[in-house]
């Protein structure tokens, strides 16, 4: 009969096998597919206009590629969260929804407070293939990167909380090179996103729904709203939108992101998201964190 020892992995498979491991290899392989694909999307003139659709699609598939390759073949995992079944579309399509609705609401909340007027239609499709690009290839590269590889790996090693805190401090810092970004838009990201994101991946456990929604906050608020998406100038979207008041309730030049209302309104979001996933057993302990990830379904509902 063998032994324990005879079945057990070797000492590399059992060091490559350790989260804290995986995670720079992870976030390593899929910044190489994300900003490599991103430079050959440039180089080949994807990245405006029109064919910044379907630039955006290539970047996201590479991504989508490189970081399923990475979880068979290093990580010698399941799906990594990322099931290709007939259920993907509509988690997808799921997250687009709460994107959408979300983004809606804090327009609204702004717009009750006068820092945000809606003047009419912009009387063309604007910026449809362009935004739809951008959407697309940062909703999945993203959430790929923070949620697919660095949430997972550090909750696997460290726990939930960890793991929730973490990202959210890294995606807020992340967005601090964005054009007309400041830290207090960069720590608004990190409370509102951040949280919420990361609530809706433990809660789900379906890297789908998070690249929705975040794709359908993104898409919403810059072609929908023609609001700027993370900094930058605003696109031309299907609404002509004009913003007064203090930075502090519009956002200023970095868009409604930097909003504090929008911080309420969606940090309100992402903290009962969190409550949700904590209430049907999602949340990891520190203590013994790989055995608890384990346990975890592949997903639930919402």
């Amino acid at each position: 009969m063998e032994t324990s020892e005879t079945t057990r992995p070797g000492r590399v498979r059992r060091f490559f096998a350790h989260p804290l491991v995986l995670l720079p290899i992870g976030s390593a392989v899929v910044m190489t597919a994300w900003i490599g694909t991103a430079i050959l999307v440039r180089m080949a003139g994807l990245d405006e206009g029109a064919p910044a659709f379907f630039g955006g699609l290539l970047i996201a598939a590479v991504t989508i590629a490189a970081y399923r390759a990475f979880v068979r073949w290093i990580e010698r995992g399941g799906d990594g969260d990322l099931p290709f079944t007939r259920s993907a579309p509509r988690e997808a399509a799921k997250g687009l929804g709460y994107g959408f609705a979300l983004f809606c609401l804090a327009v609204v909340a702004v717009m009750a407070l006068g820092g945000l007027r809606i003047e009419g239609g912009a009387g063309s499709i604007g910026d449809l293939s362009r935004m739809a690009g951008i959407a697309i290839f940062s909703g999945v590269t993203e959430e790929l990167l923070f949620r697919g590889v660095m949430f997972r790996f550090i909750e696997r090693a460290g726990g939930s909380i960890a793991a929730l805190v973490v990202t959210s401090a890294l995606f807020g810092a992340g967005h601090i090179v964005n054009p007309d970004a400041s830290w207090a838009a960069a720590a608004a990201i990190m409370l509102e996103a951040g949280i919420m994101l990361g609530a809706i991946y433990m809660l789900t456990r379906n890297l789908w729904t998070a690249i929705g929604l975040h794709a359908g906050w993104n898409f919403t608020q810059g072609y929908i709203f023609s609001l700027p998406v993370s900094g930058g100038d605003a696109p031309q979207g299907l609404l002509v939108t004009t913003r007064s008041g203090p930075d502090l309730l519009t956002g200023g030049g970095f868009g409604l992101e930097a909003s504090a209302v929008t911080v309420v309104v969606v940090t309100l979001f992402g903290l009962i998201v969190l409550a949700m996933a904590v209430r049907r057993g999602r949340l990891v302990p520190m203590r013994g964190a790989g055995r608890a990830q384990a346990a975890l379904p592949d997903q639930t509902k919402l």
